[in-house]
């Protein structure tokens, strides 16, 4: 009976999803004039992330950029069901790999390697659009959301084409599982620490935060090699995605080193195409004890 009210709710979203992207961008456009100029929804959360990360940049050109990412980010989150009509062509004509030649490397190694990424660029095509290539199994470490209906709808699109999406309370269990299937283990590490105390703390867009560990520690105990995945937007609607190997096997890393060098490698993207970052999270609600 819940899966299929979960369907009757869902009716609507397939209907859109199914509309051609010319129209499908044309309601993008509308949803972005009433979410910014009307609801103003995360208005003051933007704008303040903006002007702590850029002090040098004047009214204007933060405007400039927060319009920018108002309107990325309705593209986002409506571009997130879009997948749920895609084609496997259609995935992969939108989202393009610089080089997957190192990816082949790590299969013909049949070594397991982990991915680190940021809240940059469509990080949901990218994932499905590399699983296509049938290189490596992709799996990713996600958080699950406390809307039953959003988790079934998030799940049907994320597994859709082979994905494996995991718990992230059960990520290590799962990886010891996992481990003798050669796969891709993707992390989004620009998230706000829950425990401060366990975070590593750094200079980040001009400010004092909070990153992650537990990439870098989970790379460590697994001995994983760790690549940075930069997912840019092309043009609307397309992106290309960049690997950055940051080490071969994590275990003989010092202390902090991948956790730094995936931060600052985010960092450049951002700076480079700042409106394709998330910059409606609270990032910086957290203070150095």
């Amino acid at each position: 009976m819940k899966k299929l009210y979960y369907y009757i709710l869902a009716a609507p979203i397939y209907l859109f999803a199914l509309l051609p992207f010319s129209v499908f961008y044309f309601v993008c456009d509308i949803f972005y004039l009433i979410g910014f100029y009307v609801i103003g929804y995360r208005k003051k959360v933007i704008y303040t992330n903006l002007r702590n990360a850029f002090p040098n940049k004047t009214k204007q050109e933060i405007d400039t950029i927060a319009k920018a990412y108002y309107h990325f980010m309705i593209d986002l989150f409506l571009e997130t069901f879009k997948f749920l009509v895609m084609s496997k062509a259609e995935v992969q004509k939108r989202v393009t790999f610089d080089d997957l030649a190192m990816m082949q490397e790590f299969k013909d190694h049949n070594q397991n390697i982990l991915f680190v990424m940021g809240h940059y660029g469509n990080w949901e095509w990218c994932g499905q659009s590399f699983h296509l290539h049938q290189i490596l199994q992709v799996d990713v470490l996600y958080h699950p959301l406390s809307s039953g209906f959003f988790e079934w709808i998030m799940m049907k699109l994320r597994t859709r084409f082979g994905v494996q999406p995991i718990p992230m309370k059960s990520s290590i269990k799962e990886m010891v599982r996992r481990k003798s299937i050669i796969n891709a283990t993707a992390f989004l590490a620009d998230q706000t620490p829950s425990n401060t105390r366990d975070a590593h703390w750094m200079q980040f867009l001009n400010q004092d935060t909070p990153v992650l560990i537990g990439t870098e520690k989970i790379a460590k105990k697994f001995h994983y090699p760790v690549v940075y995945v930069s997912v840019q937007r092309l043009k609307r609607g397309y992106y290309k995605t960049y690997f950055t190997k940051i080490c071969d096997d994590a275990s003989t890393t010092p202390d902090g080193f991948v956790t730094e060098t995936h931060t600052r490698l985010l960092e450049e993207d951002i700076i480079r195409q700042p409106e394709t970052w998330l910059w409606s999270h609270r990032r910086w609600k957290h203070k150095r004890a």
